[in-house]
């Protein structure tokens, strides 16, 4: 399965945006590009072409898209009813391997990613292992019998704290390790700092 394995923290240093909560504490001190020359080199030009790119690179990022994947959704996403970026940001938090993130059963969705490939939840009852499979309202997802028996479900709040709100279109029981999507996520349900106008017109190009 295609990933991208690239280090979190240089591409949240290239993106000037924390892609990953370990990123956090090096863009504090690190706030300049990857490479020798990051600290100094001139800004680069921001003229709308560059802008958009930018965006559409961290919105990829943040997710754990590849460039093909992130393209194909962005094309359905303009076949669907509704603004393309906002039906765009819909599909990304319908992911399996977002689900798992916000519903606090992994620290990112690096982490999220790697529990759905490997196996560890069931989709209403039966495995899967592709984190990219869109979930609808009253899908569920949940521990296998086996993974809740691992020391990964036993660790669970020292490996993934809880997290203090968990976005009203998910419905968690932590106990039983199982998420439902009780309705669809809207704009706000996303990453505020998203400009996703600026992807659309990327792609519009």
């Amino acid at each position: 399965m295609a990933r991208d394995l690239g280090s979190i923290v240089k591409m949240s240093r290239r993106e000037g945006y924390a892609l990953h909560p370990k990123a956090h504490k090096s863009l504090v001190r690190r706030p300049s590009p990857p490479g020798q020359h990051g600290q100094s080199a001139r800004p680069p030009k921001s003229n709308q072409y560059t802008q958009q790119l930018r965006e559409k690179q961290k919105v990829k990022r943040l997710y754990g898209l590849l460039e093909r994947q992130f393209a194909k959704l962005m094309r359905e996403a303009s076949r669907r009813q509704g603004m393309s970026g906002e039906v765009l940001l819909q599909m990304l938090e319908l992911r399996a391997d977002n689900v798992v993130y916000r519903a606090g059963f992994a620290i990112s969705r690096r982490s999220a990613r790697q529990l759905v490939s490997h196996g560890h939840f069931m989709l209403n009852g039966k495995r899967i292992d592709i984190p990219s499979i869109q979930l609808k309202t009253n899908d569920s997802l949940i521990f296998r019998p086996r993974s809740l028996n691992g020391q990964y479900f036993k660790n669970l709040d020292d490996v993934s704290p809880a997290p203090s709100t968990i976005p009203e279109w998910l419905k968690v029981n932590r106990k039983k390790g199982e998420v439902t999507v009780v309705s669809l996520p809207s704009r706000e349900d996303a990453e505020p700092d998203i400009n996703e106008q600026l992807i659309v017109e990327y792609y519009s190009r």
